[in-house]
């Protein structure tokens, strides 16, 4: 079992940059994968990025590809999304969450553990 709970969201400028974090407890922290989706309003909530393990691999949707970054601090129990060359279309609330099984995976029906969500807002 992990809990999970996201923060940093806010109100920024296009262009402009947010980090947001996930702070997990339970002591199998680091033996998790990791991953963030994002949810607008009157969508599904789609794949951003995930992470293994140990931090050695990640995958991005070709959206968030370059401008997105996903790391974590299993010392400190924690997953990071930075956000760079923000666009309105980036507006979404932001969940991160954690899968079981050893593979890095796109589909939200993988993840079986989900923080509350934090508001990413992209004004123009």
């Amino acid at each position: 079992q992990v809990q999970l709970v996201e923060s940093g969201g806010g109100l920024v400028q296009a262009g402009g940059s947010l980090r947001l974090s996930c702070a997990a407890s339970g002591r199998t922290f680091s033996s998790y994968n990791m991953g963030w989706f994002r949810q607008a309003p009157g969508k599904e909530r789609e794949f951003v990025t995930t992470i293994s393990w140990s931090g050695g691999s990640t995958i991005y949707a070709d959206s968030v590809k370059g401008r997105f970054t996903i790391s974590r601090d299993n010392a400190k129990n924690t997953v990071y999304l930075q956000m760079n060359s923000l666009k309105p279309e980036d507006t979404a609330v932001y969940y991160c969450a954690a899968p079981v099984g050893r593979a890095l995976r796109r589909e939200k029906e993988a993840y079986a553990y989900w923080g509350q969500g934090t508001q990413v807002t992209v004004s123009l």
